[in-house]
Formats: C-alpha cells, structure tokens, sequence
C-alpha cells in the first residue's frame, strides 16, 4: 500500500475517534455543571478544563477570551477554526476517505457521507433549538456506524490494520485526556477525594465515556476511584482502557509487520507501552501521581505515533 494512502486511512480512523471524544468531553462538562458544588471550586472551571483536556485552550483563548459555557460548546462543537471540533473531524474524515475511497468499501463511504450531510442540516439549524445531549447523542451514533460498516464490510488487509490502528492510538490518547479532566482539573482538592463529590464526577466520568453499566458488571456497586482508574487504565476487558489500546495498537502493528514481512519500532515502542501496562498495579499509578502518569503515558503515545509515521505514513523507506 502506498504511504499516503495508508496515512489517509490512520487519519479517517483518528478524526473520528476525535470527534467522538469531543462529544464526550461535552457531555462531561454538561453533567459536571448540574453538580452546583462544583462550581468555581476546581483547579479550573469545569469548562475550562475540557479546554485544556483536549488541547484546544490556546486557540479558544486567542478567538473567545474569557472561557464561557456556550463559547466553549461551539467552539468543540461547530467552530472550523477548531481543527479538532468534531464538525471539522467529520469535514476531515470524510475528506481523506474520498481521497482512498478504492480503499474502502462503499458502505464505509455511504456512513461517512450521510454522517457528514447530517452535519451539515444541523448547523443550519438555531442553536436554541439544540440541545447539547441531542448532539452528543448524534455524535456517537454515526461513529458506532462508521466502525460498523468497517468491521463487517473489510478485507482484513493493510488498510483495515492502519485503520484500527488509527483508531487505538487517537483512543489511547484520549482516554488518558477524558481521566485527566476528572482527576486534575476538576476535583477541588486532594482533601475532597473520596467525597461525594469525588464519587459523583468518577460517575459521571464513566457515564460519559458509555462505560457505567460495564463497570458495575465487572465491580460490583461500590465505586472508588483505585477501582474506576483500574477499569480505565489496566483492565484488558475495558474497551476502552488504556491497557486495551495499547493491544489493540501491539496487535495491528504486529499483523503490518507480517504483511510486510519487517517489524521495527513501531512495533518495539507498542508492545513496550503494552507491557509496561500489564505489569503496572494501581497502587504503583497513584504513587507516581495519576497526573504525572497521564502525562507521561500522552507523550509515550505520541512517541509511538511518530514511529508509525516515520516507518509507515512518511513515504521515506526505512
């Protein structure tokens, strides 16, 4: 496969994993600011700190100013000076997909495209009459569909490798990002964990993240923060744990290096990632500090992700 075709096919998997975080990143802060405690008590504001979650804070400072509830929804939500928004994901998605679209099935292209034309009539409608529930909602429907119709309609080549590779490293990233806003910029103080407060933002962490009902499956009722930080970071049954990920990304990493009979980097700095994970305890994670960790874990997969681009997406052979 082509270099550049391989790199459209990380980038439709990753833009739209983005957007589904920035949906839930929304969620998050609608369901925080029901919380009346928690307001102008955090680190940040609740609002502010999806900002710096996702990464776009300079940005929304150099166009808004002041961090204002209904900027802060457009701005993730609507705003194309947002390369990271979600209608500039799905803009983004759909563009590189037309551009391989011989590599992909039509049923992937027809969820892409009836998801961006849907976009397009909701812009045109009032804010007022869109509620930002209805949105995420939307949101993550179309991307279920998406990863539907590449799940039951693909060849498992090297497109659909890169594609769930996309996929991994944009969710492992995230996922870090989603825990980061809980435990660092939300929480007033350390005094305050295992509060209500604390136990009520863990809910609603997971809640966000569609994961509240899996937690209590593999749980039980009680819920702690040692217990929710294992389910997102070290439990291999969590889909969405930073543990899973890492797997995902080891494995089809590992499939690319078989197609292409060479493994390399890419391949060493995942299942490194993998296994420092796997020997990894709670414990362990709160005593470095879970921020610091988190930190450390979204420059590790931004290591990994160079690698894969250096090896796979430059065009350079290696």
């Amino acid at each position: 496969m082509l270099s550049r075709t391989a790199e459209n096919l990380v980038w439709v998997a990753r833009y739209i994993e983005r957007a589904e975080t920035m949906a839930r990143l929304l969620e998050v802060g609608a369901r925080i600011t029901m919380i009346p405690t928690a307001r102008g008590d955090g680190y940040r504001s609740e609002w502010e700190s999806l900002l710096q979650a996702s990464g776009t804070a300079a940005g929304f400072a150099e166009k808004y100013g002041d961090p204002v509830e209904r900027n802060i929804e457009s701005y993730l939500f609507f705003d194309r000076d947002n390369p990271s928004s979600v209608v500039s994901c799905f803009e983004h998605a759909r563009e590189n997909a037309r551009i391989v679209r011989t590599a992909i099935s039509s049923q992937v292209w027809d969820a892409l495209n009836v998801a961006y034309q849907e976009l397009r009539q909701l812009e045109r409608r009032s804010r007022s009459e869109v509620e930002m529930t209805e949105l995420t909602e939307w949101v993550t429907r179309h991307v279920t569909m998406v990863r539907g119709a590449i799940d039951t309609t693909l060849l498992r080549n090297d497109g659909y490798h890169f594609l769930n590779l996309g996929f991994a490293l944009e969710r492992a990233d995230n996922t870090a990002r989603l825990i980061d806003v809980k435990y660092y910029v939300l929480l007033p103080s350390l005094d305050m964990v295992g509060s209500e407060l604390d136990t009520y933002q863990w809910q609603t962490l997971l809640r966000a993240l569609q994961s509240y009902r899996a937690f209590h499956f593999a749980y039980g009722g009680e819920i702690g923060a040692r217990k929710i930080a294992h389910f997102l970071i070290l439990n291999g049954q969590s889909p969405r744990s930073l543990l899973t990920t890492a797997e995902k990304a080891t494995y089809h990493l590992d499939c690319l290096g078989r197609d292409y009979n060479k493994s390399g980097l890419p391949q060493m700095r995942a299942r490194a990632l993998m296994n420092e994970l796997e020997r990894s305890s709670v414990e362990e994670i709160f005593n470095e500090g879970l921020h610091e960790f988190l930190t450390r874990f979204i420059r590790e997969v931004g290591g990994l992700s160079k690698a894969v681009y250096d090896t796979y997406l430059s065009g350079v052979a290696r």
